[in-house]
């Protein structure tokens, strides 16, 4: 049998929640919540874990649509899609940095939401299919204090920490990128980043954890490690400036 795909619905406006509600369940998805601040998104999808979020982007209350998708990210991999009736180019570029899925402008037709959950639904299909063929038969990594084991096809390929330069979520995955070499670990990066020691590791973007010793400049929007550059988020930006000065 197969599992219907979960939906998170976070809009203000109730009637327009309900609307795309009995829409959905008409198009045979499941709607694992309802909520209408930016405020309760963690608790709804720590309780009913939804596949996809239906985010609009202008909420009332402490946060709007765009942070709290920040506030999704730090944590969680689910693609996000927004809800706009504004078409102006500060919220646009702001929704831009969170990479949504696609979005979707009030008013909407039944086909436009459709469509845009179906676009959500076979890029998430994609990604997976594509993550299980790198992964092959990859076992989660062993994490000591100065190296990480990876389990892979009946081999044990040995990290040295010291040697990551930084690590780069995918999904469900991370891909760790060290100074010879790139490797693709089963393992979400909020997990690796809570077995991971502090004293080199930081934070620094939704999708990004560097090693401290390894950065050779730090810009507005980028750091940059071994002449890569690497996204460096706004709101960790002062974090990151304050442990380097005591680094």
């Amino acid at each position: 049998m197969e599992i219907p795909i979960k939906i998170l619905i976070v809009e203000d406006e109730m009637i327009i929640a309900a609307n795309i509600s009995m829409q959905l369940n008409k198009l045979g998805y499941k709607i694992s919540g309802i909520i209408s601040r930016g405020e309760e998104i963690l608790n709804s999808i720590k309780e009913d874990k939804p596949n996809i979020i239906l985010l609009d982007i202008q909420l009332k209350g402490e946060l709007d649509g765009i942070e709290a998708a920040k506030l999704v990210q730090m944590d969680y991999e689910i693609p996000i899609i927004f809800l706009t009736s504004n078409t102006d180019d500060t919220y646009f570029n702001r929704a831009k940095e969170i990479e949504p899925y696609a979005f979707i402008s009030k008013p909407f037709k039944k086909l436009d939401l459709q469509h845009a959950i179906e676009l959500a639904v076979n890029r998430m299909m994609t990604e997976d299919a594509l993550l299980s063929k790198e992964g092959g038969n990859c076992d989660e990594p062993i994490i000591l204090s100065d190296r990480i084991f990876v389990r892979c096809n009946d081999k044990m390929v040995k990290i040295i920490i010291n040697e990551i330069y930084y690590i780069e979520a995918d999904r469900n995955y991370c891909r760790i990128f060290s100074k010879d070499k790139e490797y693709l670990i089963v393992m979400t990066l909020k997990d690796i980043d809570e077995k991971l020691s502090n004293e080199h590791f930081l934070r620094i973007h939704r999708s990004y954890i560097v090693n401290l010793y390894h950065i050779d400049e730090v810009a507005t929007s980028h750091v940059v490690i071994s002449k890569k550059a690497v996204p460096l988020s706004k709101v960790l930006r002062s974090d990151l400036l304050k442990r380097l000065q005591t680094f």
